[in-house]
């Protein structure tokens, strides 16, 4: 059952311990509230000011799982705490381990503050769970794909429209690239994992992934720069940083030009005009390749 006085009581006592700073907001002179706003908190996790209020003061009804997994990492939770949270709710927590895609507080921290360059983190399987806002400027919003299109090997395979974010003497590179990733997350996680039957579904479906699969290449890693071709910048060649929570197999890919470059002025173009233009296309694009 909801321990509705333990719930509300939790997440005021989350959210008040939340500060603007932690999540790359400006605190303001005129801020009054010791820790976040509830409205705040309700972009956050995707809801609204209403639903998560109500909560907060032992009302409405119970919050389902998916909206708990949304609370859980607009609050920044730790896995003890998001299991704390979904018990509190009359829920059984989510399982543990490297399917769990409930990100760590301190990718999450080093996130928000990335407001000035491309950044994203992302699962083994290559599933991009949170952008900042010039990564969607850049490739646009790669987290609302569902099924096996989540993955971007997946999507480079079966789905022509995304190779054309890359340069195309680029493709055959990433094709071994993206081959070698998943042959080796596959051999780690076993074949009725996620991984294996990615690579099932995609033999099924490409005759170039398995061409590239049969040649049972291991340890083809991709260069630390990459080159995006914007649809109006043209071409933007960024270094790729990489951050790995080995607890929760995610990584922060962070991208970044060199300075006095041709692309870290795009870079700062796009950060003008990007999210604009970021918001204009997803109106306008379809989500190809979903299962």
């Amino acid at each position: 059952m909801i321990d509705r006085a333990g719930l509300a009581a939790f997440l005021r006592h989350r959210r008040e311990s939340l500060q603007p700073e932690d999540i790359g907001l400006p605190r303001g002179q005129r801020r009054r509230t010791s820790g976040l706003r509830r409205e705040e908190v309700a972009v956050l996790c995707h809801m609204s000011t209403d639903y998560y209020t109500r909560l907060e003061r032992e009302r409405g009804p119970r919050p389902s799982v998916q909206m708990l997994s949304s609370i859980a990492q607009g609050l920044h939770l730790s896995l003890d705490e998001r299991d704390h949270l979904f018990r509190l709710a009359g829920h059984n927590p989510p399982p543990r381990g490297t399917d769990n895609e409930h990100i760590s507080p301190g990718l999450l921290r080093i996130l928000d503050r990335l407001d000035d360059t491309p950044a994203e983190i992302v699962t083994e399987l290559a599933e991009t769970l949170r952008q900042s806002p010039l990564s969607v400027a850049l490739t646009g919003d790669t987290t609302r794909y569902t099924g096996p299109a989540r993955s971007i090997v997946y999507r480079w395979f079966t789905d022509p429209a995304t190779r054309g974010l890359y340069a195309p003497e680029d493709h055959e590179t990433l094709s071994r690239v993206f081959a070698a990733g998943l042959r080796k997350t596959a051999a780690l996680r076993g074949s009725a994992s996620r991984a294996g039957h990615l690579v099932t579904l995609l033999r099924s479906r490409s005759e170039e992934f398995r061409q590239v699969w049969d040649d049972q290449e291991v340890g083809v890693l991709p260069g630390t720069v990459k080159r995006f071709i914007h649809p109006w910048l043209g071409t933007l060649e960024l270094d790729c940083q990489v951050l790995l929570d080995p607890h929760q197999s995610h990584c922060l890919l962070v991208y970044t030009a060199a300075p006095g470059s041709e692309s870290h002025e795009k870079l700062r173009l796009l950060s003008v005009t990007g999210p604009r233009a970021a918001r204009a296309g997803r109106r306008d694009r379809t989500v190809p390749g979903t299962v």
